[in-house]
């Protein structure tokens, strides 16, 4: 295994303030592009706060009856009534989605349903059900924020590593150039800014306090690891980090290094992580034990009808539905800057590589893989902060092939630019149902897209986004109930 050594030594400094302003700055110029949608899965993740502080109650009904139609229609009767088949063995309507992006959101929320309450009692007539605009602005834009926020614990983590220009260079491109963007902006409802964001909190504390872990630090690691659960079970795999270091920790005992910790002691540590990331997803626990009648009860398709004889390791990768690596090129370049990383830096970059591989199978085998309804494969949203390390990395790598650090910056802003560009125009015609939200895409006819229909047409579409959302919102929904009438029925 090689010895451990600085990548450069600029990697050792801290981010300037200038990249901080810069980030901050794209961040402010984006906000309009926040879509305050309530869409699809986003209406049991929204459910989960809203019914609880409005209704006191976890009856869903109002939120199926408000949800969109797609969503909607599959689970009312003809006179708006929920279905008995969505009833659950408690009687209560179900929502398998998980409970943590509504205690992200709470502290935002509470905040704007008090205010509004207030508002009423000064005359305003807005209504205080949780659907109307101030409550759904409320949670897009704390999604955003969330994210934004893993956005920059990526760049700091990915500073500890590289250059301050090509960590800034990769956050950008990740930022822009992968599946994130349609989650945290234009689907802010869903679950994946959020797990984007206690992921790069999780894998930044880890590394951070990585030296000598104080028993507070591991209090405060097993609240970010519960937190993470909570978000996104298949946040699960992140813990072959600590895994990977506890297994180092023991061989260092057995040999009896001078600078390892005494077994007793490592051994009560790894289990007060354990027990209290079961504490810490009570939430979990107790909402499932409310709808579901169980704690236990996920709500999600089984585990015996998973694919662990087939799993789908390739499609997953480079299938047409809505494989990661074909939908979202530049994460090519993120994988191979972990495997990169994993080589220069082991005692990190090993445990951060075995976490990704450990997710991938983890996708490989769940029957849904490909994401249903999914910019991309939406399920790695989770993974952003490995990806701007990673593609920091590989920037960092390459910048040794150029003579000078202008002639760098000029040919990896060029070349990461076409990836946004690529990404934006295929968010342009996947959003607008030009390639359909579901199922495999007709690569020839996107590829073609991207020349001809999305340079005239992505304009016009973009005032519209701006200035008359409502309107395109409607038309986007009318396309995508159009598309599910077209589709085969499963088999």
């Amino acid at each position: 295994m090689p010895v451990e050594s600085d990548l450069v030594t600029e990697s050792l400094e801290k981010p300037s303030s200038r990249s901080w302003r810069l980030l901050l700055i794209l961040f402010l110029l984006a906000l309009p592009l926040v879509n305050p949608w309530i869409r699809g899965d986003g209406v049991g993740y929204y459910a989960l706060v809203r019914a609880p502080l409005i209704e006191h109650s976890f009856d869903f009904s109002h939120d199926y009856q408000s949800a969109n139609s797609s969503f909607r229609d599959a689970r009312l009767d003809e006179n708006g009534v929920p279905r008995e088949t969505f009833r659950t063995a408690s009687g209560h309507l179900d929502n398998h989605f998980t409970v943590g992006p509504a205690i992200l959101w709470s502290p935002f929320l509470i905040t704007t349903h008090l205010g509004v309450l207030l508002a009423r009692a000064l005359g305003s007539s807005v209504p205080a059900d949780g659907f109307a605009l101030p409550y759904r602005v409320t949670i897009a834009l704390a999604t955003c924020f969330y994210g934004f926020l893993g956005l920059l614990l990526s760049y700091r983590l990915s500073c500890r590593y590289v250059s301050e220009r090509c960590a800034l260079f990769a956050t950008i491109a990740i930022w822009w150039a992968s599946s994130l963007p349609v989650y945290m902006y234009f689907n802010p409802s869903w679950s994946h800014a959020h797990s984007a964001f206690v992921v790069a909190l999780f894998l930044w504390y880890w590394e951070r306090t990585r030296p000598g872990r104080t028993t507070f630090q591991w209090f405060v690691l097993t609240l970010i690891a519960g937190l993470m659960l909570n978000v996104y079970y298949a946040n699960a795999m992140l813990l072959a980090v600590p895994g990977v270091e506890a297994l180092a920790q023991y061989y260092a005992v057995r040999r009896r290094t001078p600078s390892s910790l005494g077994f007793s002691t490592l051994f009560s540590r790894h289990l007060l992580f354990v027990v209290g990331i079961l504490v810490c997803l009570l939430p979990t626990f107790i909402t499932r034990s409310i709808i579901y009648g169980s704690p236990f009860a996920s709500g999600y398709i089984p585990l015996s009808a998973w694919l662990w004889r087939s799993p789908v390791l390739l499609s997953v990768l480079f299938s047409s539905n809505h494989g990661l690596l074909v939908w979202t090129p530049i994460l090519l370049l993120s994988c191979l800057g972990l495997f990169l990383f994993a080589r220069r830096q082991p005692s990190v970059g090993i445990p951060f590589l075995l976490a990704a591989l450990a997710f991938y199978a983890f996708i490989s085998v769940y029957p849904d893989w490909a994401g249903i309804s999914s910019f991309g494969n939406r399920f790695f949203v989770s993974l952003t902060a490995l990806f701007v390390l990673g593609l920091s990395v590989s920037l960092d790598a390459f910048s040794v092939l150029f003579g000078s650090r202008r002639v760098f910056q000029f040919a990896a802003s060029s070349i990461l630019a076409c990836f946004i560009l690529w990404n934006i125009g295929l968010m342009f015609q996947w959003g607008t149902h030009l390639v359909p939200a579901r199922g495999p895409v007709d690569f020839p006819r996107m590829i073609s897209n991207q020349f001809t229909v999305v340079p005239r047409s992505i304009a016009s579409l973009l005032r519209s986004y701006l200035f008359r959302r409502r309107d395109l919102m409607r038309q986007i929904e009318e396309r995508d109930q159009e598309q599910l009438r077209q589709s085969p029925p499963p088999s």
